[in-house]
């Protein structure tokens, strides 16, 4: 019976080893994630994808979805809610990032399917 005990003790020990590098090795890949784009872009992103209802279903304030990005990439996003407005005031190509990221997805697929 010992025997029994000690190896579900072992398993147990060494699930939980395992387990707890995942975890340091999933956070330290996403620790050295940096946006490198423009805030600009980023924003234009996040409001995208807020309007969508991306995040829990839209049950979360852009606030929070905006402070979880700034955390995410280490980025300081300043005044988004005037960087929106400035967007939405823009005479040509509002979505100026969505479409560029569009366009570059589509032109990577014709390139793979050999078009």
């Amino acid at each position: 019976m010992a025997k029994i005990i000690a190896n579900d003790l072992i398993q147990v020990y060494i699930e939980d080893q395992l387990y707890n590098k995942f975890q340091k090795d999933k956070s330290k890949a996403t620790k050295n994630l940096k946006w490198t784009c423009s805030k600009v872009a980023l924003i234009e992103l996040i409001y995208a994808r807020h309007y969508q209802g991306v995040f829990d279903n839209g049950n979360y304030d852009i606030r929070e979805v905006a402070q979880y990005f700034e955390s995410a990439f280490g980025i300081d996003l300043g005044n988004f809610y005037q960087t929106y407005l400035e967007l939405r005031n823009r005479k040509m190509n509002r979505t100026k990032f969505l479409d560029a990221l569009r366009e570059e997805l589509i032109k990577r697929m014709d390139e793979q399917d050999g078009k």
